[in-house]
């Protein structure tokens, strides 16, 4: 059984707030698996409607003049009644039907039901339905099964999980076969990702093969997405996608544009690459000019790195036999690619990226730094390092050490054991799973008329 973090958000919006639920997020990450879940918990009757499979729905949504008219529609459409105060109605691939932008303010001013909408590609297609009124809508993104939730999934207990964020937030070395073992969990992690339909698959055979043959088919998917949803430039998006995994295993892991055409500009490549990023299915991180806050005011939109949103599917596209070579420890293979991009999913899972962006930081004179977040205030350096060399890292250095950025602390993720070496904080990789953005507090100001 696989539970999501989700859950409890969705459990929670359905209990405490009346508006309608948005629940976005890339296809296959569960979201209407979720839905369908914690919606027959908390409530009597639960009615779906999925426009994909059943595009008469959409004609209930043409021209609706008020909500009486939509929900006796609505009723015929279902043929189920509908119990006021009761009943939870789903609409599924919402980007099919763009009158539900409309008809979901109708609805909820209503108020004898209760709604929630899903779908995929909900940036690309639907980009309006994010601009209903606060007082209408709430919205949940949902990602795929980060670390934490892959290790309750295969079974890593909750004694095991309190010490090692014990160990986390007392910076003190974890029990030595612990972090063993959470390696080898780490590992398993890169090659199986956390797709669910992969991770089903993982605990139905333990066979990465039929793994392997998932994550295929959700590759499969996100191209005839591509080709659905965006003909016209299909191909152009097609080819950028298909490149990721190989921009990421060279040098810079920076995304050149010349890997796509020697005479290629970025104006006429953007929308490709914002494509990706709206589909939910590429992660682009970034370079600022330099580490200072706000980041998202130095943010270089052509300089950046592009990762997948799910670790696993990075290993299924570089295919061959990368799963027994990560499982081995093959050092022969470069595991940065597929280790930064675990910490780019992580990071964005837990609420670092803004308005869906990640920074990283690179200069000639100093060098490159894999990431850079706001945390607590502060600008936050973080290092990704799988190689035993960790403690060398001439970027981290000069940066910390440049006095006109006051950087207090850093962070470098890497294979080894917890330790402190004067502001920089070295922690095994897995560790990830605790890090989350602060939440942002109240601000309460009193205005004094005079």
């Amino acid at each position: 059984m696989i539970d999501r973090k989700a859950n409890e958000s969705i459990r929670d919006f359905f209990k405490n707030d009346k508006r309608a639920l948005l629940v976005t997020g890339a296809r296959q990450v569960g979201k209407t698996f979720a839905i369908r879940k914690i919606g027959k918990e908390c409530f009597d009757h639960v009615v779906e409607i999925n426009f994909i499979e059943q595009p008469d729905a959409i004609a209930v949504f043409s021209e609706p003049k008020d909500a009486k008219g939509i929900l006796l529609r609505l009723s015929a459409f279902t043929h189920k009644q509908l119990i006021p105060g009761k009943t939870l109605i789903f609409f599924d691939e919402v980007q099919e039907c763009k009158e539900i932008v409309t008809a979901i303010k109708f609805l909820v001013d209503e108020g004898s039901y209760r709604y929630v909408m899903s779908g995929s590609l909900l940036g690309v297609e639907l980009k309006d339905i994010r601009s209903v009124p606060v007082g209408y809508m709430g919205e949940i993104e949902m990602y795929p099964l980060d670390l934490q939730e892959f290790a309750t999934t295969v079974g890593i207990s909750s004694d095991v999980q309190t010490h090692l964020r014990e160990c986390f937030e007392q910076h003190k070395p974890v029990d030595s076969f612990i972090h063993e073992r959470m390696m080898e969990l780490v590992r398993l992690y890169l090659i199986v990702g956390g797709m669910p339909a992969a991770v089903q698959r993982y605990l139905d055979t333990n066979n990465l093969r039929r793994v392997l043959g998932e994550q295929r088919d959700i590759i499969r998917t996100y191209k005839r997405d591509i080709t659905k949803y965006d003909p016209k430039k299909k191909l152009l998006i097609e080819e950028i996608y298909d490149l990721i995994p190989s921009e990421l295993n060279a040098k810079n892991k920076r995304f050149i544009l010349k890997e796509l055409n020697e005479k290629a500009r970025f104006s006429r490549y953007e929308s490709g690459f914002l494509w990706l990023k709206d589909a939910g299915v590429a992660l682009p991180t970034y370079n600022v000019e330099e580490p200072r806050l706000p980041l998202l005011l130095s943010k270089q939109r052509n300089l950046f790195k592009l990762f997948l949103n799910d670790v696993g599917l990075l290993a299924a596209m570089y295919g061959g036999d990368i799963q027994l070579r990560l499982l081995e420890k093959d050092s022969n293979i470069n595991f940065g690619a597929v280790f930064e991009n675990f910490v780019a999913q992580e990071l964005y899972a837990h609420g670092f990226a803004q308005n869906h962006d990640l920074f990283y930081f690179n200069s000639k004179k100093q060098g490159e730094l894999d990431f850079v977040v706001e945390q607590n205030g502060e600008v936050l350096p973080i290092e990704v390092k799988s190689g035993k060399d960790y403690e060398r890292h001439r970027a981290l250095s000069n940066v910390m050490a440049n006095e006109e950025y006051a950087i207090p602390h850093a962070i470098v993720f890497c294979q080894d054991n917890v330790q402190v070496n004067d502001n920089v904080t070295y922690l095994p990789i897995y560790m990830l799973m605790f890090m989350q953005h602060e939440q942002t507090e109240d601000v309460i100001y009193k205005f004094q008329p005079v």
